[in-house]
C-alpha cells in the first residue's frame, strides 16, 4: 500500500513521512484529530504553475476559501501570489498577513456594503461584480468615500463542466455571474460613471475540472468581451480557477496543456491573464491523522470507527468524495472492507464507504489524504467538537500552526 503521488508522503522502513519527518511522531506531540500540511508541496505546486507562465504576462491569486489558514497565506504571499477572496473575512485574513492590496480580487455573488467598503478603503486590485444591484451599490459606496471603484464583470460564459453539480458555477442556472446578454450593458454604465473604473473581464465555471476544454472555451468568451472595451481600461482577464486533482484514479487537469492554449489564444495581445488557483496549490498537500477507536466486525458490514468525522472533514459525505486512507505503518495487503465512520450522531458522518482496508485496530492511526483544501474550511463544531490543530511540516521541523479548540472556548460567545 503505497500513498499517492505528490504529497510529500512515502514510507520509510515501514513508517509513513511527511517530508523528513515521521507522521506517528506528529499524531504523539499534537495528538488527533490532526490536519497537517507540508510546505514543499504548496511551495511546489505554486511554482509549477507560475513555470508555465513563465513569458505571459499574469498574476496568481491563490483562492483563500480553499484553506485560509494564516501561514499557508504567508507561505504563498512569500512566493508572490496575489489572492482571491469572497468574504470581508478572507480579506482581514490576506491584509493581516500584509498581502499587497493590489494583488487582491474581491469575487462573490453576495457581497455586503460594509465588505465593499473594507475594499475600496484598502484599495483593492478589482471587484468582481456578479450582479447590476452590485455595481449600482459599488459606485453609491465609491461616491459617498470619495474613492475609485475598480471593477470586473463576472460573465457567466454558460459553459458545462463535468464535475459535482454542487460545484458547477458556469451555466446560466447557477447563482453566479451575469448573462452575457446583460454584461455588455454594465460595462456601459461603468463608462459613463466617475466613480466606477474598468478594469477587466471576468469568470468561473467550476471546481475540479479534469478536462482543458471548458476552460478554453469560456476564455474565448471573456476574450471577446475584452476586445470589445479595450480602450476603456479593461486589462485584466480573470479565468477564475477550479483545476482539478487527483483524489483517486482520475487524470488531474493537463495544467501546462491549458497554459499553451490560453498563449496562443492571446498571441499579440497585452492583456494580463489572472488565475484563481486554490485547490491545486493545497489539495494534496494536507492530510487529516486520525486514530482507530473500534474495529466492529459483522457478516454484512464492517465499521472501523475513528477520532474524526464530518464535522472535521464533510467532503465525503457532502459530495461523495474519495480520499484515500492509509495507515502509518506500512501493510502489503489490504485485509477487509469496511465503511471508515466517525463518532458523530449522523449515519451520513462516514469518512469512506465499503473500502477495502488495512487490518487495524483501536489505536491504531491512519492518515487522510488529499485534505488540504476544503477540510478545515469547511470544518464545523457540530455535536460540540472542537477544531482539530493544524501543523505545518517544512522538512524535519514541525509548526504548529493552528490551536486546537476546547470545549470551553466554543461556550465563550454564549450567554445562559
Amino acid at each position: 500500500m503505497r500513498p499517492a503521488s505528490g504529497q510529500c508522503l512515502e514510507y520509510r522502513h515501514g513508517e509513513l513521512f511527511c517530508e523528513e519527518t515521521p507522521l506517528q511522531s506528529i499524531a504523539e506531540r499534537y495528538g488527533t484529530p490532526l490536519y497537517v500540511y507540508t510546505k514543499k508541496a504548496i511551495v511546489e505546486n505554486y511554482r509549477a504553475i507560475r513555470r508555465n507562465l513563465d513569458d505571459l504576462s499574469s498574476l496568481t491569486c491563490y483562492s483563500v476559501k480553499a484553506n485560509s489558514n494564516l501561514s499557508i497565506l504567508k507561505v504563498l504571499r512569500d512566493e508572490g501570489a496575489g489572492f482571491d477572496i469572497v468574504s470581508g473575512g478572507e480579506m482581514a485574513r490576506v491584509l493581516k498577513i500584509h498581502a499587497d492590496p493590489s494583488r487582491i480580487v474581491f469575487s462573490g455573488v453576495g457581497k455586503t456594503m460594509d465588505e465593499i467598503d473594507a475594499g475600496l478603503r484598502a484599495g483593492i486590485l478589482m471587484f468582481n461584480v456578479e450582479s447590476e444591484d452590485e455595481l449600482f451599490l459599488l459606485e453609491a459606496r465609491a461616491r459617498h468615500l470619495g474613492l475609485p471603484a475598480p471593477f470586473a464583470i463576472r460573465v457567466n460564459p454558460d459553459v458545462e463542466a463535468e464535475t459535482h453539480p454542487y460545484i458547477s458555477t458556469g451555466q446560466t442556472i447557477h447563482k453566479f455571474g451575469v448573462a452575457k446578454e446583460d454584461a455588455c450593458g454594465l460595462y456601459q454604465r461603468g463608462i459613463r460613471s466617475r466613480e466606477l473604473q474598468v478594469r477587466g473581464v471576468a469568470c468561473h465555471i467550476g471546481s475540479q475540472i479534469l478536462d482543458v476544454g471548458p476552460f478554453l472555451k469560456a476564455f474565448e468568451e471573456i476574450l471577446a468581451f475584452a476586445v470589445a472595451f479595450r480602450g476603456e481600461g479593461l486589462e485584466n482577464l480573470d479565468l477564475g480557477g477550479g483545476f482539478g486533482i487527483s483524489y483517486e484514479d482520475e487524470k488531474p487537469l493537463e495544467f501546462a496543456l491549458l497554459a499553451e492554449g490560453l498563449k496562443t489564444r492571446m498571441r499579440g495581445a497585452t492583456y494580463r491573464l489572472i488565475l484563481e488557483p486554490g485547490r491545486s496549490i493545497v489539495g494534496n498537500a494536507g492530510l487529516l491523522l486520525t486514530r482507530v477507536l473500534y474495529v466492529k466486525r459483522h457478516p454484512i458490514k464492517n465499521f472501523i470507527v475513528v477520532d474524526s468525522g464530518m464535522s472535521d472533514l464533510v467532503r465525503p459525505a457532502l459530495y461523495g468524495s474519495f480520499h484515500e486512507i492509509i495507515p502509518l505503518r506500512e501493510v502489503n495487503a489490504r485485509a477487509f472492507r469496511a465503511d471508515v465512520v466517525g463518532p458523530i450522531c449522523e449515519t451520513g458522518d462516514f469518512l469512506a464507504q465499503d473500502r477495502e482496508m488495512a487490518e487495524v485496530r483501536a489505536g491504531d492511526l491512519l492518515a487522510i489524504l488529499t485534505a488540504g483544501a476544503y477540510g478545515y474550511a469547511l470544518a464545523s463544531n457540530y455535536n460540540t467538537r472542537p477544531r482539530p490543530a493544524e501543523v505545518l511540516v517544512d522538512g524535519s521541523r514541525t509548526e504548529l500552526i493552528g490551536f486546537r479548540e476546547t470545549v470551553e472556548n466554543l461556550m465563550a460567545r454564549e450567554a445562559f
